[in-house]
């Protein structure tokens, strides 16, 4: 049998050409990617990102002039990223834990506090001038929720269509208020869940009680501060649950006096907004320098004009806070319970 010689497989020109093609290119490829990689790090290590409500992020809210700020200060940019109204941003926080994309939770308040500490997703950091802060609004002396601005929860009036305003919580129950009063959902907004403990503290276990009286006198109750107000002010109600600080605004921009806030006998629960760095930020140090410049005269001269509440440092006051009056009888008022949301949610569910 005639034996055949082994031969050596021929490789195709084709095949060496490609292979010489790949050998010269393939370094700069891989350079090239590394020196993307390697700016989308530098670009990262200059930012920080900032979980917050919708409002402090729109077009009229101070988050562009604050952001602007900073930047030009420290070279270092914010990533605003916005989850509707603080009651929608901290479940989505508490859904995402370690995992959730933010270096800083800013917006929510005091009664959110407990459910937020709880979650040991915050890591204490005490920024410079924190001393400053007045002690009555300080809601956590390890500085893991750290106040930036603060208000009176009130019912802000259209004085046009309501020459005599209601002077309580009780006076919103009259008839001459049907239908006539914006209200915000306790479930997804910070004023909305103010409101509910506004009535609890003043009602105490007779709060259920109060907000049957109420229901007739309820038009709507929005989801979030920014839809109900919007609401009031395009004149569906004469009535919303807003701040003491917002006829302020009015004033500042539409150089009128017709909306006011309703002083109330029963007194006003003040709300404190708050930040907090979460204890797996990936811009720490960025995180770090933002809450320091937070505290700032360069930041807190912000708030007033654009988020219409009060700083937390003793800065020049506009000339429109002058119709914003604090309350005189400020109300000490414990968190409202997730069991009493339950049972608000059933009560409305029942009208």
């Amino acid at each position: 049998m005639l034996k055949t010689a082994k031969t050596r497989p021929v490789l195709s020109k084709a095949f060496l050409l490609v292979a010489a093609v790949f050998l010269v290119f393939a370094p700069g490829c891989a350079k090239k990617n590394a020196n993307v990689n390697e700016e989308e790090a530098q670009a990262s290590a200059k930012e920080a990102v900032i979980w917050t409500y919708d409002s402090f992020n729109s077009e009229w809210g101070p988050g562009a002039e604050i952001g602007e700020r900073f930047l030009e200060q420290t070279g270092v940019a914010i990533k605003w990223v916005s989850h509707g109204d603080a009651g929608s941003m901290l479940s989505r926080l508490l859904l995402e834990g370690n995992s959730a994309d933010a270096d800083i939770i800013l917006g929510l308040d005091q009664n959110y506090a407990e459910r937020t500490l709880n979650s040991g997703l915050l890591e204490a950091y005490k920024p410079a001038r924190a001393d400053d802060i007045p002690d009555e609004i300080v809601i956590d002396k390890t500085f893991r929720l750290i106040p930036f601005d603060y208000s009176y929860f009130a019912i802000v009036y259209d004085s046009e269509k309501i020459p005599n305003p209601p002077q309580s919580l009780e006076d919103l129950t009259d008839p001459v208020y049907a239908k006539k009063l914006i209200l915000m959902d306790p479930r997804t907004s910070s004023p909305g869940l103010g409101f509910l403990t506004w009535t609890k503290t003043v009602y105490r276990d007779g709060w259920k009680d109060y907000w049957k009286r109420l229901f007739p006198s309820i038009l709507t109750i929005a989801e979030g501060w920014d839809t109900g107000y919007g609401l009031f002010t395009a004149g569906e109600a004469p009535l919303a649950l807003s701040y003491t600080t917002s006829p302020g605004y009015h004033l500042e921009y539409e150089e009128t006096e017709r909306y006011k806030a309703a002083i109330f006998t029963d007194g006003h629960v003040i709300q404190v907004e708050v930040a907090g760095l979460l204890s797996h930020a990936k811009n720490k140090d960025n995180a770090k320098r933002f809450l320091d410049f937070m505290l700032s005269p360069s930041f807190q001269e912000v708030i007033p004009l654009t988020n219409w509440m009060y700083p937390v440092i003793d800065i020049p006051l506009p000339d429109s806070f002058k119709i914003a009056p604090k309350s005189d009888k400020p109300l000490d008022a414990a968190p409202v319970a997730q069991a009493d949301i339950n049972e608000w949610t059933a009560l409305m569910s029942g009208r």
